[in-house]
């Protein structure tokens, strides 16, 4: 077999006997080529660039960096690339969250020679159709006249907006943002993931025809000109607008895996993905959490809105969201109730970064029109505000993208 048509493999463990043995296994496989070994997720992210590996045989649990986020920087450099989890054990909530980042498949240590090698194929399979896409991708970014693609939105950011509490604004912030972000220069998508109860469209006033289960059913085939066909662009300010779907019964019909393969699709299409949701941890909320570059998490200065936020943030503890991905954020912020940021970051063990003016009337105007606060008015307080959230996410994202 000519070299150029072996399954590359990565291996990705900070165990020398574990790397020795798994290659052991490997090597009686005249399709397999072991091209690189590194001993943690920083090496395996700087090998995985340099390297171009179809598959990455890796490690959960490693002292410089754990697996699942090995696995997420290595997907940002490398799309294709597919990678396979190894654990001491079985754990379900290990599992979703490799898979959630773009893990391929997840094996018990120490696999077996039959289990290795055919979890080795079938993601090298994968890659090699990943690939072929990949490449089309960037042939048609670079092609003139192809609408809805742009080679610079390749790798593009995932922010959540989240807030455990309803009420807090977190819809008025995302539409508002995106236009921060200058929606009409970056190719900015607002994906609605609150599926029984969106309402992306009422507050930017646009009519659309289709809603993210029309692209989720298509998880396993998306492409540039199916993204194109089902996402509406605003004609007015550029910004594209993935709505939730028409009817409440829907929303079951789109699952969390579905729409984490989407989001992580259409990562290679815009700069910024934009990501509106519901307080209730739904498949498609958790999603949401975990795929995203940046969480912002909303409050307000009431004690139920603390509350809540408290325990999400525990929640993130528990589930090895790393706190340095979140910005803290507090919403219809008034100087006359005694409960002041300091004391809720205090309290809370989280900086509150940003403390958004109240102003509900303006916003509420500007909900009921349809037009957000941005286009009309650009010195009104909460959209000096968006300004100052839009620099702040753009640092956060810099200071993130070093660490890898």
């Amino acid at each position: 077999m000519a070299p150029q048509d072996k399954i590359k493999v990565l291996l990705v463990d900070d165990i020398t006997e574990t790397r020795e043995n798994l290659k052991r296994l490997l090597k009686f496989d005249a399709a397999i080529e072991v091209v690189g070994e590194a001993r943690g997720g920083y090496e395996a992210i700087e090998l995985a660039a340099r390297l171009k590996p179809d598959v990455i045989v890796m490690d959960i649990n490693m002292p410089d960096m754990d697996g699942i986020q090995a696995t997420e920087g290595i997907r940002k450099k490398v799309p294709y690339c597919q990678v396979i989890i190894l654990s001491v054990q079985n754990d379900l909530q290990y599992m979703r969250r490799a898979m959630l980042v773009g893990a391929r498949d997840f094996l018990v240590k120490p696999p077996t020679i039959d289990e290795l090698t055919l979890a080795v194929h079938r993601a090298g399979d994968l890659a090699r159709e990943e690939q072929s896409k990949y490449n089309l991708n960037l042939q048609l970014a670079s092609a003139p006249g192809v609408p809805g693609f742009s080679p610079q939105a390749v790798n593009g950011k995932i922010i959540t907006i989240y807030s455990p509490k309803g009420g807090t604004g977190c819809t008025s912030i995302a539409t508002n943002l995106c236009l921060a972000l200058d929606a009409s220069a970056n190719r900015v998508v607002i994906v609605d993931s609150s599926m029984q109860y969106g309402d992306i469209p009422v507050f930017l006033n646009e009519q659309v025809k289709n809603s993210v289960l029309d692209l989720t059913v298509h998880s396993e085939e998306l492409d540039p000109e199916i993204i194109d066909e089902v996402i509406t662009r605003q004609e007015k300010t550029g910004l594209y607008i993935l709505a939730a779907p028409p009817r409440p019964e829907l929303a079951e019909k789109v699952t969390g895996d579905q729409f984490g393969k989407l989001l992580t699709y259409m990562r290679n299409l815009y700069t910024y993905i934009i990501i509106d949701t519901t307080p209730y941890l739904c498949d498609a909320v958790q999603t949401a959490l975990d795929v995203a570059d940046v969480i912002l998490l909303v409050t307000t200065q009431d004690i139920p809105a603390i509350k809540n936020a408290s325990t999400f943030l525990a929640l993130a503890d528990a589930l090895g969201i790393s706190r340095s991905r979140i910005l803290f954020i507090l919403n219809k912020f008034d100087r006359r109730v005694m409960i002041m940021p300091d004391r809720i970051a205090s309290n809370l063990k989280q900086d509150v970064v940003l403390s958004i003016p109240l102003d509900d009337r303006f916003i509420s105007n500007s909900i009921n029109r349809g037009v957000p606060l941005y286009l009309e008015n650009k010195a009104h307080p909460f959209i000096r505000s968006m300004a100052t959230l839009a620099d702040l996410v753009k640092q956060k994202l810099g200071s993130l993208e070093g660490t890898l």
